[in-house]
């Protein structure tokens, strides 16, 4: 993801932009990507950009399922 590109994609909760920029760092981290610290993407494989966001969706899906089914769990013990 070079700086400075616009794909056009926005978050669609107000305020989570810097969340989900942090969370693909983190992601980019756990698979041992050095990115440089001006955050640049440019120098960085279109096949790794694409792994990494495949990634934050897996984790993201994985985190909304444990959301809901600890609601199904507190609903059922009602």
């Amino acid at each position: 993801m070079a700086r400075g590109s616009n794909t056009g994609n926005k978050a669609l909760v107000r305020d989570a932009s810097q969340a989900l920029d942090q969370f693909k760092y983190e992601v980019a981290r756990e698979m041992q990507l050095h990115i440089p610290e001006d955050r640049y993407w440019g120098d960085i494989s279109s096949a790794q950009c694409g792994a990494v966001g495949g990634h934050m969706v897996r984790k993201m899906i994985e985190m909304a399922e444990q959301n809901l089914a600890q609601r199904t769990a507190f609903r059922g013990r009602r």
